[in-house]
């Protein structure tokens, strides 16, 4: 037993209790009460449940910052806070700690969250609890399958009967206000579907800067899977005492919860939906592509977690949940449907998935285990908890009607004569669109809402000419019986405008080893486009494609003569721009300087020219003079050698210690560069280093 006696505090709104290792099982009860920042009254006591259930894959869950956790309670604002910890005959994870949620702290009100241990200051709050960590997996308690309206599923797919196929009813819940989604930040693995089975309309939702996410905390780009295959519906298991204009307060809560508290990158469900029926944008990354979430663990990839705000358990079960409101399966069915349309699934059907939790970490199914599931799925088909709640997850049969009704036949469209990036496309000016024509169908191509052709009956395809800039095209499709569809929008860019190098080709010496045929040296440059950078090519003096992120080349070149380096590169439209340079690399030999003091001859093939000069007479010196732009010294590295002070231009820059653990001849180890060609001296002088003051020389490189 284990617990924080009654404490003020700082105002929170949600609480949680976490623990230092993610996949570690806190076997037993958290409870909780907490003053009313209001009214001063504690209220009674609520139980708070441990989650392993909720949790990224373990690309995310591996970071320093990760922790397990119960779920997050919902308790509105308070001031003060009391926890008990009881455990089941087995020692508590280590690092128990409360952490207490403020969404309406911070600036934008973004809020914060305030975990307590001790030593921090103020009201000490963190858990008494023994520190050793529980050992291994284990798994989660299985839900009360008397209450579950489906068995789970299993590997050979059988069947699976339904909850109830009553649709739900047609009263009608409140519309959120449009908002947009937040800017992707990175594009998907793959190219964006072009043809789909199905789509339905896509609903009202509340954007991630409307609920005041705080982007700042999302420290990595989201991740995409290459498809949505189903989705699984949650409940939040926050409590149900929020209101509706309280929800935002709820979101944002649980953001900060999943991110500041347990250490994952962004919140972990897709969508979020609260008892009115609004639908928050969950994890960020474009709600119209496949964003690989942290819901689900074992099943987040190719899926979607819809949270439904709130507790949805039997009423006689502790916690005590409600039944869902209609307004909120109304939300969840129709972002199911819009979700699935947009890969083509139908929300009535089955789809099969590979178990991802690596055996031993608490997954409901082994490792690489495939795995049939309706394409609406409960949480707790995936992983052995009573997630979204026994009368939620009795309600999944009629939300998978009422998305179906919404569902309409979608119209499947490829896109030619256009390059598919990042499931946009790029063309010039010219692209057609194409579908499959459906008997006594008519059919409009449609730029930026507006009629841009309208092709004969059965017709398949129409050719476009826009104007440049970005576009939406759509296939609008009228049936027989009256009805309509629209295909997905393809976002099409027409881009006259060629790249440009903003940073020229530029040639470098490369401190690697040197050859009588070849000197190491590097291209530089940027390459960038108005619109998407494709790929830059070398035409010349080699040819070499690189990928358009890459700004520089690793090369030879051949000493003694000039060589032209040329660069071209495209944009995934197609226009094209070159730029290049002339130069010429020499070697100037050690026999070629002018020496003083004592230095000796060595020969040996390694060398270049077939020998090389050494001295162990302190402040003797050689020299090179040249007219170039950047110059390299070429010396003999091992374990016994010693350092040289090198002057440019009768200017000391510094001494250079030769040595190295390993012998290797031809080693460009130094080199100088200037803004343009000009007359120069290079010197270098033995600088006597005790124990070891043999210096071995074998010239300079340097571009002219």
């Amino acid at each position: 037993m284990a617990g924080l006696p009654a404490a003020s505090t700082e105002p929170f709104s949600l609480l949680g209790v976490t623990w230092d290792k993610p996949r570690s099982e806190l076997r037993g009860t958290v409870r909780v009460r907490t003053r009313d920042a209001a009214s001063g009254r504690w209220s009674g006591w609520r139980e708070v449940e441990p989650a392993t259930q909720d949790a990224p894959d373990s690309r995310e869950s591996a970071g320093p910052g990760s922790r397990g956790g119960t779920n997050g309670l919902w308790v509105g604002p308070s001031n003060g806070v009391e926890v008990r910890v009881a455990g089941q005959g087995r020692t508590l994870p280590a690092g128990l700690r409360v952490d207490l949620v403020d969404p309406e702290g911070g600036a934008g009100g973004s809020g914060t969250s305030r975990p307590r241990a001790a030593g921090e200051g103020g009201t000490d709050v963190r858990l008494a609890a023994a520190a050793d960590p529980v050992d291994g997996p284990s798994d989660s308690p299985a839900p009360d399958t008397s209450t579950s309206a489906t068995p789970e599923p299993t590997d050979s797919g059988g069947a699976e009967p339904s909850p109830s196929e009553t649709p739900p009813s047609d009263s009608p819940s409140p519309e959120p206000t449009p908002s947009a989604s937040a800017t992707p930040t990175a594009s998907p693995s793959g190219a964006a579907g072009a043809a789909t089975a199905v789509t339905a309309p896509k609903p009202a939702m509340v954007s991630r800067a409307a609920w005041g996410a705080d982007e700042s905390l999302v420290k990595d780009p989201p991740e995409y899977d290459t498809s949505v295959k189903a989705v699984f519906v949650h409940h939040s298991d926050t409590g149900n005492s929020y209101t509706c204009a309280e929800a935002p307060s709820v979101v944002r809560s649980i953001f900060l919860y999943h991110v500041k508290s347990e250490g994952w990158n962004d919140i972990g469900y897709n969508f979020l939906v609260d008892k009115c029926g609004t639908v928050y944008e969950g994890r960020g990354g474009g709600v119209d592509r496949p964003v690989h979430g942290a819901h689900t663990y074992g099943f987040n990839t190719d899926t979607a977690g819809i949270a439904v705000l709130g507790t949805y358990t039997n009423a006689n079960e502790t916690p005590a949940g409600v039944a869902p409101t209609q307004a909120a399966l109304n939300g969840v069915a129709k972002v199911a449907a819009w979700k699935l349309g947009l890969t083509g699934v139908d929300p009535t059907g089955k789809t099969t998935l590979t178990s991802m939790a690596p055996d031993g970490t608490g997954g409901k199914y082994p490792y690489g285990q495939k795995v049939s599931f309706y394409t609406i799925s409960g949480h707790r088909d995936g992983f052995a908890t009573a997630c979204p709640g026994a009368q939620l997850y009795a309600k999944l049969g009629d939300i998978r009607t009422a998305a179906k009704k919404l569902t309409t036949p979608a119209v499947a469209v490829t896109l030619t004569g256009a390059t598919n990036a990042g499931g946009r496309y790029y063309t010039k000016s010219t692209v057609t669109v194409g579908w499959k024509p459906v008997a006594a169908a008519t059919y409009q191509v449609r730029v930026d809402g507006a009629v841009a052709a309208t092709p004969a009956a059965g017709a398949s395809s129409a050719e476009l000419t826009l104007q440049p800039g970005t576009h939406s095209v759509v296939v609008h499709a009228t049936y027989s019986d009256g009805s309509t569809a629209d295909s997905p929008a393809s976002t099409v860019v027409a881009d006259v405008t060629k790249p440009v190098f903003a940073t020229p080709p530029a040639l470098s010496l490369r401190r690697a080893t040197v050859s009588t045929t070849g000197v190491p040296v590097t291209l530089g440059w940027k390459a960038t486009d108005n619109a998407l950078l494709n790929s830059v090519k070398a035409t010349s003096p080699a040819a070499k494609t690189f990928a358009a992120t890459t700004t520089s080349w690793a090369a030879t070149a051949k000493p003694g003569t000039a060589q032209s380096w040329s660069l071209t590169a495209a944009d995934a439209a197609g226009n094209t721009a070159t730029s290049g340079i002339s130069r010429s690399v020499a070697l100037m030999p050690e026999g070629q300087s002018t020496r003083t003091g004592t230095w000796k001859k060595t020969t040996n093939s390694s060398y270049l020219g077939g020998y090389g000069l050494y001295s162990a007479s302190k402040g003797a010196s050689a020299s090179w003079t040249f007219t170039g732009r950047e110059a390299g010294l070429v010396v003999k590295r091992q374990s016994n050698v010693g350092a040289v002070v090198v002057y440019v231009d009768g200017v000391k820059v510094g001494t250079l210690d030769t040595r190295a653990s390993t012998l290797a001849y031809r080693q460009l180890v130094w080199s100088r560069a200037w803004k343009s060609s000009g007359k120069h001296t290079i010197k270098v002088v033995v600088a006597g280093t005790s124990g070891r003051p043999t210096v071995c020389i074998d010239g300079i490189a340097y571009i002219g």
